[in-house]
């Protein structure tokens, strides 16, 4: 199976008709983990996904979406020291994955 079966896979599981531009996604995760954190990358397409589906953005919009959110990672400060490629956030404590998280969503904005 490649990612793009993948991706029809999950769309359908999740209910939801959509086209999703690998290229770009990978890209942007790839830029934000390097610039960012380890973390930050799927965290980072999850919230472009968010933003994409709440405009109703066009294929263009993402995009451009895509390409601020870019912009955003490579001017980021990160740490001097990158954490190594081993470092784990979730077993080194950082992200505790019990704690409820709070995502809101006006269902108006479906309408």
């Amino acid at each position: 199976m490649n990612l793009h079966d993948w991706i029809d896979e999950v769309c359908d599981v999740l209910d939801i008709e959509t086209e999703a531009d690998e290229g770009l996604l990978l890209d942007l995760a790839g830029v934000v983990h390097d610039n960012v954190h380890a973390a930050a990358g799927p965290v980072t397409a999850f919230l472009l996904g968010v933003a994409t589906a709440l405009r109703g953005a066009s294929p263009d919009e993402v995009e451009r979406l895509a390409d601020r959110v870019q912009e955003l990672a490579e001017a980021w400060d990160r740490p001097a020291a990158p954490a190594a490629e081993d470092d784990d956030p979730i077993a080194d404590g950082g992200i505790d994955i019990d704690e409820p998280i709070d995502v809101s969503i006006d269902e108006d904005a479906f309408a």
